[in-house]
């Protein structure tokens, strides 16, 4: 069944209502008619499964038929926080990210970031870019929520919003200790919400890792390789992922 995210707005007692771009994804790729089912989400948890009633050039009008909570979401509020990487590799962390289960992205600027956004104007505009990135993975995947992409940071305000959050990791090449690692992330599995910590190439600096530890954040090993930026996080959701299903 095709899936469509709907704001709370567009939801009535017995009737969601889509307009925008996706009706004409509806109407004229899809070919959808009335009789056909899709489910409506309100990108906080819950589908409305529901058939079409009445369709135009402006808006789709569907019957709800069920209401049931998304059963894709894991128990778990996982935080990426993503050190810039060059070109269009943020792109990439997104959508797979988002595909593994994490609630939100945060975009990080580190030491050994190179890419420089700009000014105020251009960094919105990517992080648009990123959110709409954000919405498609969430929509093909199955997810309850659109995962959000938040504004660049600085390591210091990524700390902060960390701080929030119950559990914290921050893998690091230079790291030691397989076994102590292992439990660290089974402890991980266990917390209602986690933050990750992922450096851009070239890794975090020794003393951004000593702060992240003063910080409580707790150090790992991913294994005796060194993985890309784009890899890294994708392997600790994985793991957490997989673990928390």
């Amino acid at each position: 069944m095709y899936r469509f995210y709907v704001d709370k707005s567009q939801i009535g007692n017995d009737k969601v209502t889509i307009e925008g771009t996706d009706v004409n994804h509806i109407k004229n790729v899809l070919r959808l008619e009335k009789g056909d089912w899709i489910i409506a989400c309100d990108g906080e948890g819950s589908d409305y499964v529901s058939r079409i009633s009445d369709l135009n050039s402006q808006y789709v009008e569907a019957v709800v038929e069920k209401v049931q909570d998304t059963d894709s979401e894991l128990g778990c509020r996982m935080v990426l926080f993503q050190g810039l990487p060059k070109k269009d590799k943020m792109e990439f962390i997104i959508q797979k990210a988002v595909e593994l289960g994490a609630s939100e992205i945060v975009p990080v600027m580190t030491k050994r970031c190179v890419v420089k956004l700009g000014d105020e104007k251009k960094a919105k505009k990517k992080q648009e870019r990123w959110q709409t990135i954000a919405e498609a993975a969430a929509k093909q995947s199955g997810r309850g929520i659109i995962p959000e992409v938040h504004e660049p940071v600085s390591l210091k305000n990524a700390f902060d919003i960390a701080s929030s959050l119950e559990y914290n990791m921050i893998p690091y090449e230079l790291q030691d200790g397989m076994d102590e690692s292992r439990k660290i992330v089974e402890e991980a599995c266990t917390k209602k919400s986690v933050g990750i910590f992922i450096g851009p190439e070239g890794g975090f600096e020794k003393e951004e890792v000593n702060e992240a530890i003063e910080r409580d954040i707790h150090p790992i090993s991913l294994g005796k390789r060194i993985l890309r930026t784009e890899t890294a996080g994708m392997s600790l959701l994985s793991i957490m992922m997989f673990q928390m299903q």
